[in-house]
C-alpha cells in the first residue's frame, strides 16, 4: 500500500475491503469478543475526527490520550492524524504529576481517558487549574465527580461528528495532509530525570513500515497479532501500524493482567511482547515441569537438546537436518512442544517479535528450541522502534540482529550507538537542551546505548552508557548484562546489580514470590511470613548455589558476591519503575542504601 499519510490508511482498506474483519476487542460486560469491520473502523474515525473539529481543535493542534488499550485509542489517534493533529499518548499508569507535566509540555487542551484511574487523575489536574479544558471519557461506566459537568462521554462527544459540514471537512484536510507533519509526541518513560517528548512524523512512520516489509516474511490471509502492550509504547504502536497496513487483524487486550486468559482465548498468530512477558511465561513452564514425574523432567530436557540442534543449529543457518534428526524433533515437537504451544495459546504463532530490553540468551534459545518463532530486536521510541532485529536465517544469538534497510549506524570512540536515517526523529519537542546532547554535527543520533558491530553487519549491544560502572579494583561492569542472566532463573523476578567504585559486585533480589511455597515444601521448611521466610540462611544458602551455577561463564570479577533477597517487589507506585517496567536504578539504591552498605561491612 503506497500512501504517503497515515490519515489515508483506513479509508483505502475500508474501500479495499469494507466487511473484513479489522479490530476485535473483548467486551467488559459480555466477556465476549465483538468484531469492527474495515468499514466501521472508518466510519469512527471519520466521526471521531469530525467531532475533533467541532469541538475546535485546530490542525497542528495536540490531542491528549491516557488510556488503556481499547478500540476507540486507535479512533482518536487515526482521527487526529486525518485533521493533521497531533496525537500524544500518555500511559494509563502515569501519575497526576506525570499528566500535569505533559499536558502542560505538550499544549493539550482536549484530553481522552480510558477509565476510572486515568478520569480520577485527569480530572484532579484539570482542578489543580492547568491547562486542560475538556475531557471526554471513553469508557462509559466512569463515573464523574458531583462537581463535573463539562466532561463528555465519548459516545456523546461522537455525536457532534454527524454533521456532514464536519465530514467533508476532515477529507478537505486529509488532501492538504504532508509527510512530514508531526504524527505524534510520545514521552519517554524516563528512567532518570524528567521525560522527554519524542517528535514522530508520518514519514517516519511510513519509512518504518517500508523497511519492516522488507525483514519480515509475509503472513496468512486471515493472520491475527494480540494488541497486548501499551498502545503508547513505540513497539506496539509501530506494530499496529504495520499491522493496519499489512491487513492482519488486530485483537485488543486491555488488561494486561488477564493476558494468559486472552492467549488462550485468541490464539494469535503474531504479538510483538518485551521480554518480561517471555520470562513470565518461561518460569510458567518450569512451575508446571516441576510438579511433573522425574521421568517427564529428563524427557522435556532431552527434547530442548533436540529442538535446539534442530532449530538452532541446522534451521536457523539454512541447512536441512537428518532424517534422524528431522524424526526426533517431530516426535518431541507432537509429544510435548504442541501441547505446550497450545496450552499457552501461542500455538498458532509465525512471528514473535521482542525488544524493548536485553533478552537472555538461554531463554532466547530455549523458546526457538520449542518451535516458538521469536524475532529478537533493538530499537528506541527515537528511531520509531526497529534499528535492527533477526533475520529469517543466519541470525546470530548474542546479538539484535542486523540493522533495517537505510539506516546509518556507527559506534563512536567511546563505543556509543550512533544513528542517523529517515526513521530518527528530527528532536524533543520543546526541549533544546536534549537536542544539543542527542545529536553531534554530522547530525547522527546518541542512542546511549553501548554496543559493537560484528562482521556481517550483526549488532550487538552491551548495555546503557549511563549504566556502565567501574568497581575500585578498575574493572567495567555492564549490569544489565548480569541482570537479565539472574532473572532467566524462574526463582528470581527482578535483579538490580551494584557496585561503581565498591570492591565487588552485589545485587538487590526480587524473588518470584509465587514459587516460594514450593521452595518451603523442598528446604523442608514452613513459611510464616514472605520476610522471615527470605531472611532463613538456608533460603539464602539455596539461592547462592543457584547464583553460583547462573555465573558460571562470567568472568571473576562480573560475579555477584553478596546479595540481598527482597520480601516485596519494585514498583511504580514507589518510583522504582518506570511506565514500561524499567527499573530507577537511583530510586531502588536510594531506598535500600542501608542493605546495600550493610553488604560491604
Amino acid at each position: 500500500m503506497g500512501i504517503q499519510h497515515l490519515s489515508r490508511l483506513i479509508p483505502e482498506q475500508a474501500a479495499r475491503k469494507p466487511q473484513k474483519i479489522a479490530l476485535r476487542y473483548r467486551e467488559p460486560h459480555t466477556g465476549l469478543w465483538e468484531s469492527v469491520s474495515w468499514k466501521q473502523f472508518d466510519r469512527s474515525v471519520l466521526r471521531t475526527a469530525a467531532a475533533l473539529l467541532d469541538s475546535g481543535l485546530k490542525e497542528f493542534d495536540s490531542v491528549g490520550l491516557f488510556s488503556l488499550n481499547r478500540p476507540e485509542c486507535l479512533y482518536v489517534d487515526y482521527a487526529a492524524y486525518s485533521i493533521r493533529a497531533k496525537s500524544i499518548p500518555l500511559y494509563a499508569t502515569s501519575t497526576a504529576a506525570q499528566l500535569a507535566f505533559i499536558l502542560e509540555d505538550a499544549g493539550i487542551e482536549l484530553l481522552f481517558v480510558g477509565g476510572q484511574y486515568q478520569y480520577d487523575r485527569a480530572h484532579e489536574v484539570k482542578m489543580d487549574g492547568s491547562r486542560l479544558k475538556q475531557i471526554v471519557v471513553l469508557d462509559p461506566d466512569v463515573r464523574l465527580a458531583i462537581s463535573d459537568s463539562s466532561t463528555l462521554y465519548f459516545s456523546d462527544f461522537i455525536q457532534r461528528g454527524y454533521h456532514a459540514r464536519w465530514q467533508n471537512r476532515v477529507e478537505e484536510i486529509r488532501k492538504d495532509a504532508m509527510e512530514e507533519d508531526v504524527a505524534n509526541i510520545l514521552y519517554t518513560s524516563g528512567t532518570s530525570g524528567q521525560s522527554k517528548g519524542v517528535i514522530l512524523t508520518h514519514a517516519m512512520f511510513l519509512e518504518a513500515m517500508r523497511v519492516n516489509d522488507l525483514k519480515i516474511p509475509r503472513l496468512r490471509s486471515d493472520a491475527s497479532s494480540m494488541c497486548f502492550l501499551p498502545m503508547t509504547h513505540i513497539f506496539e504502536k509501530a506494530w499496529d501500524a504495520f499491522c493496519l497496513i499489512r491487513g492482519i487483524r488486530l485483537d485488543i487486550n486491555e488488561q494486561p493482567t488477564q493476558i494468559q486468559m486472552v492467549l488462550k482465548e485468541t490464539h494469535p498468530n503474531c504479538m510483538c511482547a518485551v521480554p518480561r512477558f517471555w520470562e513470565k511465561v518461561h518460569e510458567g513452564i518450569q512451575s508446571q515441569l516441576s510438579q511433573k514425574s522425574i521421568g517427564l523432567q529428563k524427557m522435556f530436557e532431552r527434547a530442548i537438546h533436540v529442538g535446539e540442534q534442530y532449530n538452532i543449529d541446522y534451521k536457523r543457518q539454512g541447512l536441512r537436518p537428518s532424517f534422524r534428526l528431522t524424526v526426533a524433533y517431530q516426535f518431541y515437537n507432537h509429544l510435548l512442544f504442541k501441547t505446550i504451544r497450545k496450552k499457552v495459546g501461542l500455538d498458532r504463532g509465525e512471528i514473535f517479535p521482542v525488544a524493548g530490553a536485553r533478552f537472555s540468551d538461554e531463554l532466547l534459545r530455549f523458546f526457538l528450541s520449542m518451535g516458538l518463532p521469536m524475532v529478537y530486536g533493538y530499537g528506541l521510541t527515537e528511531s520509531t522502534a526497529t534499528v535492527s532485529c533477526f533475520d529469517s536465517v543466519n541470525y546470530r544469538i548474542g546479538t539484535v540482529g542486523t540493522c533495517v534497510d537505510g539506516l546509518e549506524v556507527r559506534i563512536s570512540d567511546t563505543g556509543e550507538i550512533l544513528l542517523k536515517g529517515k526513521t530518527i526523529t528530527p528532536g524533543y519537542h520543546n526541549n533544546p537542551e536534549a537536542n544539543a546532547e542527542a545529536f553531534d554535527d554530522e547530525g547522527f543520533f546518541h542512542t546511549g546505548d553501548a554496543g559493537l558491530l560484528e562482521q556481517g553487519g550483526h549488532l550487538v549491544v552491551t548495555d546503557r552508557i549511563k549504566d556502565l560502572f567501574k568497581t575500585s579494583n578498575g574493572k567495567y561492569i555492564a549490569p544489565q548484562w548480569i541482570e537479565t542472566t539472574l532473572s532467566s532463573d524462574p526463582y528470581i523476578d527482578m535483579a538490580l546489580v551494584i557496585g561503581e567504585e565498591r570492591k565487588f559486585v552485589s545485587a538487590l533480589i526480587v524473588p518470584a514470590y509465587a514459587l516460594m511455597p514450593d521452595l518451603a515444601a523442598t528446604l523442608g521448611m514452613e513459611m510464616t511470613s514472605m520476610e522471615a521466610f527470605l531472611k532463613d540462611s538456608r533460603v539464602h544458602e539455596w539461592y547462592a548455589n543457584r547464583i553460583r551455577v547462573l555465573q558460571k561463564q562470567m568472568a571473576g570479577y562480573e560475579r555477584v558476591r553478596a546479595f540481598v533477597l527482597l520480601p516485596e517487589p519494585f514498583s511504580m507506585e514507589s518510583g522504582e519503575l518506570t511506565n514500561t517496567l524499567k527499573m530507577r536504578r537511583r530510586a531502588i539504591m536510594s531506598r535500600y542504601e542501608a542493605l546495600i552498605e550493610a553488604m560491604y561491612v
